[in-house]
C-alpha cells in the first residue's frame, strides 16, 4: 500500500473513532493554553489539568504572573516535574509578552519559538489550538504512530511533521493532529500495544 493511500485509510479511521477531537488540556485563551502546553513537557496532560487550574487561580495573565516569583510559580507548579525550569521559564516568558508584544501571545512561529522554554512542538499546539492556524504539532505520541503507521521514517519530530504535512491537506492538519493523540491513547498505546486490537494496525497491516 502506498503511503498516501495508507494515510486515506488512517484518516478514514481516526474520523470514524473522533470525529470531534477535543483540546487535552484545559485552558481559557492563548496565554493560558501557552503556559499548558509548557508544564505538559515530560508531564501527563491530566497531572496539567489538575495543576494548571491552581496556577491560573493566582495567575491567568502575564501581567498577573510576573508579580509572583519563579520561586513561587515553582512551588504551584512542581507536580508537573522540570518545576525549576519550567517557573523561570514561564516568568520570563510573561515579562517578554510584555515588553516585546503587548501582553499579547504571538501568532507566528517564529515569535513563538523565541519565547523562552517555547519549542517548535509548543509553538505549533498554540498556532493551532489556539489561533486555528494551520500547524501539525508532533508530541511523542504522533512521532511514535508515524513509524508504527508506516507514514514516516524521519528520525527527528521535524522530519516526522515534514512527512506528515505532504501526506495530509492541510485543512486536516489540526484535527488529525488531535485524532492521533486520542486515538494512541486509546488503541495504539507505546506499551502493551497489540496489534490485532488497534483498528489501524489490524487494518493497514493485514
Amino acid at each position: 500500500m502506498k503511503k498516501e493511500d495508507r494515510a486515506d485509510k488512517i484518516a478514514a479511521i481516526l474520523d470514524e473513532h473522533f470525529p470531534n477531537p477535543e483540546i487535552p488540556l484545559k485552558h481559557k485563551d492563548p496565554y493560558t493554553l501557552l503556559i499548558a502546553v509548557l508544564l505538559s513537557a515530560r508531564c501527563t496532560d491530566a497531572r496539567v489539568n489538575i495543576v494548571a487550574p491552581r496556577l491560573f487561580a493566582i495567575a491567568d495573565s502575564p501581567e498577573a504572573m510576573i508579580l509572583l516569583s519563579p520561586k513561587e510559580i515553582q512551588e504551584i507548579i512542581r507536580p508537573c516535574g522540570l518545576s525549576p525550569a519550567k517557573s523561570r521559564a514561564i516568568w520570563q516568558l510573561s515579562k517578554d509578552l510584555i515588553e516585546k508584544h503587548e501582553a499579547r501571545v504571538p501568532r507566528t512561529l517564529e515569535a513563538l519559538e523565541s519565547l523562552p522554554g517555547v519549542g517548535r512542538k509548543t509553538a505549533s499546539v498554540v498556532l493551532a489550538q489556539a489561533f486555528q492556524i494551520p500547524a501539525f504539532p508532533v508530541d511523542t505520541h504522533i512521532f511514535r504512530s508515524a513509524h508504527r503507521w508506516g507514514l514516516s521514517r524521519g528520525k527527528t519530530p521535524a522530519a516526522v511533521e515534514a512527512d506528515l504535512k505532504r501526506l495530509f491537506p492541510q485543512s486536516k492538519w489540526i484535527k488529525i493532529h488531535l485524532q492521533i493523540i486520542h486515538f494512541a491513547r486509546r488503541f495504539c498505546p507505546a506499551r502493551g500495544h497489540v496489534r490485532e486490537s488497534c483498528p489501524i494496525c489490524s487494518s493497514i497491516f493485514n
